[in-house]
């Protein structure tokens, strides 16, 4: 069935689709940005300030676990968000996954530590990285759906893809934030001192500061207007009593295929990001790599540039060659990826402290990132294409952030446990299993370039 020719008839309609990428990419960067400061944190500064009283490598292990609980969360937050996403509209409901994520984020800033108030810190440190992962919950199939019923026939991916690149761009602004504040404060994270000003106060910083942003987040959103696709099925009385439950009777199979399709994508990026940072600066005698910090900080900023170039390439493939198909390759070449990390990173081959080879572990970085965005890419055109007008938002969301938990939630933790009793190669079949599961999913599913946005369902 080919899609309708267009949403619009007005002569408006670019400069609409033009105000509604920039609010959905202006969105998704606060979002991102947000959730990135707790994943730099929680190596870097909370196992030290909020788990301080085991050994460094638990300390770590125990961080990495609240970090995951967000991922608990996320599909949480679709369920809530997604429940009056398809009832009241993207627009109101993007407002409030935004306001979530904004007051988490900022208290995190507030909080105090386990040596003014002991167990209380981790507790509330848990809470408010649940409440994170309830509103990023809610924020990427929203933004999604605003790019995707909105856009021209024949260019969906391409329009989709620009609120993907809030992952990346939310990643420059809170790791850039980090490495000039440990400039400002002369902060060694390999000599890390407890009365260092930076872990007195200066790690708080991006996270007050994220009130500012959510701020004007918040202004952009509320000049929206809401899609066509949605307001015509609301028009033509499709509104679902409970949208979960028509989404899990009719499409079942559509939300295993989602989140087995988005496994891959997970699992590369939060091993690109948050277990590698934890592997390279980790202390040499616990098998870790010794780099210091804010070198390596700059290794991984250069390196995300790749992922923020291939959405871009990504998308536009995706329109002119299917959606299946481009991620059927990039799959593939994850897979191989996987099976590379003993030749990158382990530390006979990569060296370690002053000694490891940067130019190396930067390769490997920039390998595994350009996959990330060309995997990334493609998927908030994908998942929402999967599901009809009046369950869109539910089921697109429930597939995006269930596959959080099984290859983001877990993968970090699982990663640090695995390099420490079998080695860093490990990590990489971990990695490359995880991507049979999606290049399996990729194969039990349908292409859906084509696929007309204005389906809907009635209530029986």
């Amino acid at each position: 069935m080919q899609q309708r020719a267009s949403v619009f008839s007005d002569g408006g309609a670019d400069a609409l689709r033009r105000r509604i990428i920039v609010a959905s990419m202006i969105g998704t960067t606060i979002e991102f940005y947000d959730f990135y400061i707790y994943a730099t944190a929680a190596v870097s500064v909370f196992p030290l300030l909020f788990f301080p009283k085991v050994d460094a490598a638990a300390a770590l292990l125990a961080s990495m676990a609240t970090f995951g609980v967000a991922f608990v969360a996320r599909p949480v937050g679709s369920v809530l968000f997604g429940h009056f996403g398809d009832r009241i509209g993207r627009k109101a409901t993007l407002v409030g996954s935004l306001f979530t994520m904004g007051i988490a984020t900022f208290l995190i800033g507030l909080l105090p530590t386990v040596m003014r108030v002991g167990l209380l810190a981790p507790v509330l440190l848990t809470i408010l990285r649940f409440c994170q992962g309830l509103g990023l919950g809610g924020e990427w199939s929203g933004a999604a759906l605003l790019a995707t019923e909105t856009a021209k026939e024949g260019k969906r991916a391409w329009a989709a893809m620009w609120p993907q690149l809030g992952a990346p761009f939310g990643f420059i602004l809170a790791n850039g934030f980090f490495l000039l504040l440990t400039i400002l404060f002369n902060y060694n994270s390999a000599q890390s001192q407890l009365k260092s000003d930076f872990l007195i106060w200066g790690w708080r910083i991006p996270f007050l500061a994220s009130a500012i942003m959510v701020a004007i987040g918040l202004y952009v959103r509320f000049k929206l207007e809401e899609t066509p696709v949605f307001s015509r099925a609301m028009a033509h009385g499709k509104k679902l009593k409970v949208p979960l439950a028509v989404v899990f009777r009719k499409n079942m199979k559509e939300l295993i295929l989602g989140t087995f399709i988005m496994l891959a994508t997970y699992g590369v990026f939060y091993l690109m990001t948050t277990w590698i940072l934890s592997y390279a600066i980790g202390k040499i005698e616990l098998g870790f790599l010794g780099i210091g910090y804010r070198g390596f900080l700059v290794l991984q900023l250069v390196s995300v540039f790749f992922f923020a170039g291939m959405i871009p390439v990504s998308g536009w493939l995706a329109d002119r060659f299917g959606r299946r198909s481009v991620l059927l390759v990039v799959t593939a070449l994850i897979i191989l990826f996987g099976l590379s990390f003993n030749f990158f990173l382990d530390p006979a081959v990569m060296g370690t402290g002053e000694k490891a080879n940067m130019g190396l572990m930067l390769l490997f970085l920039s390998i595994g990132m350009a996959l990330m965005g060309l995997s990334f890419g493609p998927m908030s055109a994908v998942l929402p294409e999967l599901f009809p007008t009046n369950v869109r938002y539910t089921g697109s969301g429930i597939s995006y952030n269930a596959a959080s938990i099984l290859g983001a939630a877990l993968t970090p933790f699982a990663a640090v446990w695995l390099v420490r009793h079998h080695g860093v190669g490990s990590v990489g079949l971990y990695l490359s299993a995880l991507a049979v599961l999606t290049f399996l999913a990729l194969l039990c599913s349908r292409e859906t370039k084509n696929t007309n946005l204005e389906r809907e369902y009635d209530e029986n």
